[in-house]
């Protein structure tokens, strides 16, 4: 009787939450990002992150930042940019077990809010809203952030897109 009480109360929480977080839009998302290489941090607008990830055009401040940190402009967009295809539900219950909180904070060590409290609830909510649409990318993470600012530990970029394609894998393999 206790477990059939722990598996419906699991099962509401997640059924709640998922229906709270597909069922409204987000009112607190990212504005800036601040990319971090090593010593080197800038903050850069997250239109302007946005419109380099979608054309490829870059900002003057986004220009002189990548040129200052060494990165490879290509490779960034292309990590910004890349998606993985999720069920949403299922991801979901993914992120509010063990297996998945050991996940979002392997990618907290990349993406955080500049106070690095609450950072596992903060990526799961950013996580989960852009998944409402079966794909997943590194952008849509960012934009959906609920705090002004988050920090991107810019080094480690195709770190977190190896980590949402494991994600994608580990989703596809708990169906079968």
């Amino acid at each position: 009787m206790r477990l059939f009480s722990l598996l419906l109360r699991y099962g509401f929480a997640s059924w709640v939450s998922a229906a709270i977080v597909f069922s409204s839009t987000s009112v607190f998302a990212a504005e800036r990002v601040v990319l971090k290489y090593r010593a080197f941090r800038e903050s850069i607008a997250i239109e302007d992150l946005t419109k380099f990830a979608r054309t490829g055009e870059m900002s003057p401040d986004l220009r002189v930042n990548l040129a200052l940190a060494r990165q490879d402009p290509q490779t960034i967009r292309q990590s910004l940019t890349n998606t993985v295809t999720v069920d949403p539900i299922l991801l979901d219950r993914f992120l509010n077990n063990a297996l998945g909180e050991l996940l979002l904070d392997e990618i907290g060590k990349t993406v955080h809010p500049p106070s690095r409290q609450a950072n596992r609830q903060a990526l799961r909510a950013a996580i989960t809203l852009s998944a409402r649409d079966r794909q997943l990318s590194l952008l849509e993470i960012l934009q959906n952030y609920p705090t002004t600012d988050v920090e991107v530990e810019g080094n480690r970029l195709e770190a977190v897109y190896s980590q949402l394609r494991r994600l994608e894998g580990t989703l596809k393999n708990f169906l079968k």
